[in-house]
Parts: C-alpha cells; sequence; structure tokens
C-alpha cells in the first residue's frame, strides 16, 4: 500500500550562485514533499505529468533513484517540462518561473488515478496545485474529492502565490478546501494573508474552525506551532547558518507527514521535521539539501 500520494506540477530549478553560474536541481512544492517523505523511508506516489523534453526526463531520473513510484506520472510527448529560477541577495530567495502551458498544468480530472488515491494512506496537495491552471484546479479539486469519499486522509498546505491567481480567489478555493482537509500545514506569512489574522494561535483557530483536526503552522526561522484543538505547542527554530531557504517548507510538510504516518505522535513529528527544514536550508537548491532519516 502507498503510505503518501501527492499530486502537483514539478518544476526543473535551477539556481543561481554567488559566483554568478547556474546549477540544475529540481523542484514543484508537492515533489519536494514526496522525496522528502521518500528519504525517511516512507512509500510515496506522485500523480502529475511532464513534458517529453529533457527536464521531464530528468525529474523522472530523479524519482527513480529517490524511491517515488512514478506510474501515476504521464509523459505528455511535445509538451513542456515547467522550469524556475532561484536568484538570492540580502532580502532572500526570488522566483522567475517559466510555467505557462506546462504539460502539469493541463492535466484533467478524467487523468487522475482515483483508485491509486482511493488506497493511499494519505492524500497531499498544495494550493499551487489549485493556483496553477484552471484544468489543475478541476484535478485536484476532484482528486480531493475521491480522497474524501473513500476516506482517504487529507493533508494540504495552502502555499498561497499571487502570481498564480488573485488573492480573494485564492482565499476563496483555499478555504473551502480547509473544510475537508484534516492535516493543514500552513505558513505564517502565507497564513496571515489568506485569513486576515495576525497571530499563530488566532491563525490555528481558524484553520481548526473550518475542519482541520491537525494544525501545523511554520513559523520559518522561529519554528513551528502545533495543535490538534487541545493547546498550541510552538518549538523554537534550530540555529544553523542558512544560505538558502528555497523548499524548506516543503522539507518540513514531507517530514511531517513520513513521521506522523508511522507514529501519530504530532509533536514529535513536527519536532522531527522542524530540525530537517532547517537542515535543508544550509545548501543550494529544494531537493539536494533535503535530508535522509533513519529507516
Amino acid at each position: 500500500m502507498t503510505d503518501l500520494i501527492c499530486l502537483g506540477e514539478p518544476l526543473f530549478e535551477l539556481t543561481a550562485y554567488p559566483d554568478g553560474s547556474f546549477k540544475g536541481g529540481f523542484g514543484g512544492d508537492v515533489s519536494n514533499v514526496a522525496v522528502a517523505a521518500a528519504r525517511q523511508g516512507t512509500k510515496v506516489a506522485l500523480i502529475t505529468r511532464i513534458g517529453g523534453d529533457q527536464f521531464g526526463k530528468k525529474l523522472r531520473s530523479l524519482w527513480s533513484r529517490e524511491g517515488v513510484n512514478h506510474e501515476h506520472v504521464e509523459t505528455a510527448s511535445g509538451e513542456d517540462t515547467g522550469l524556475y529560477f532561484v536568484f538570492h541577495n540580502d532580502d532572500g530567495h526570488h522566483f522567475v518561473y517559466r510555467r505557462k502551458g506546462s504539460a502539469a498544468s493541463r492535466m484533467l480530472p478524467n487523468q487522475a488515478p482515483d483508485d491509486a488515491i482511493s488506497g493511499a494512506r494519505m492524500f497531499y496537495t498544495s494550493g499551487i496545485s489549485l493556483g496553477v491552471s484552471p484544468e489543475l484546479r478541476s484535478t485536484t479539486l476532484h482528486s480531493l474529492q475521491t480522497a474524501y469519499r473513500s476516506g482517504t486522509p487529507f493533508a494540504f498546505d495552502p502555499n498561497l502565490r499571487t502570481t498564480l491567481w488573485p488573492l480573494d480567489k485564492a482565499r476563496q478555493v483555499t478555504h473551502d478546501v480547509m473544510k475537508r482537509c484534516n492535516i493543514a500545514l500552513p505558513g505564517l506569512d502565507d497564513a496571515r494573508q489568506l485569513t486576515g489574522l495576525h497571530s499563530p494561535g488566532e491563525i490555528i483557530s481558524f484553520y481548526h474552525n473550518l475542519g482541520a483536526d491537525i494544525v501545523a503552522l511554520s513559523l520559518g526561522a522561529d519554528g513551528v506551532s502545533v495543535s490538534e484543538g487541545q493547546g498550541i505547542h510552538t518549538i523554537p527554530g534550530v540555529m544553523v547558518k542558512a544560505v538558502d531557504a528555497t523548499g524548506a517548507g516543503d522539507c518540513f510538510n514531507g517530514i511531517f507527514l513520513s513521521a506522523y504516518l508511522k507514529s501519530k505522535d504530532v509533536l514529535k513529528s513536527a519536532e522531527l521535521a522542524n530540525q530537517g527544514a532547517a537542515r535543508s536550508t544550509t545548501g543550494y537548491g529544494a531537493v539536494d539539501p533535503i535530508p535522509y532519516g533513519k529507516t
């Protein structure tokens, strides 16, 4: 049985280094989560489409190396895999995307593997999967309904990108999705924009009231606040020499979900994920610095 099945858009990554060179790598929030969970020994599958290009081939090779099941990934001949560039300055990392019309953005509901979603122990997706395109949004919502009807628990990171869709639309759709969400994995900055609230306590209560059983609110360098509805536990950030926070939230999500599927211990899972996410910021790129866990 698949432990965790993830749906979203993978991307090929080009990271700018201080010397002006670029290094190829891998990204896409849901693919990052899948790799992070697989590196902890979790059985993970990915649902998406890639282009019939060299970037798609490299992504499929990555998933093979990492032990991510990609039998539900379609190669679309004649279509393109999405790309993004990562640049750094004193304010942190900044992204430039080339993803419009990507193979993943054209995925339709009838291409989703309903049986695989129904048979998994948990389904994961994100707000980016909802915002990339109307087609991928429809496919994501269809898959959420499949998970809901079959009783497959659903984990969700609202992962707001206002470059993909307007804030009002993102707020409406993600709040509706949260009503069927078992595990909410928001980041503080995104949650503040989506909810209009400021304090972690208010935000966590808001998502519980929408329907989430578990809320793990990432606080960036300040750690994470977690709740199962009977109080909030805040785990402080881990001091590291950070050079690139690209994908740190995805790393947290993958490690958290992997640990929770094994232990059902929310606090322990958050502690492990908090440590792993901090470690992932000590190297460049979304995937390369993701730590391996004990299997």
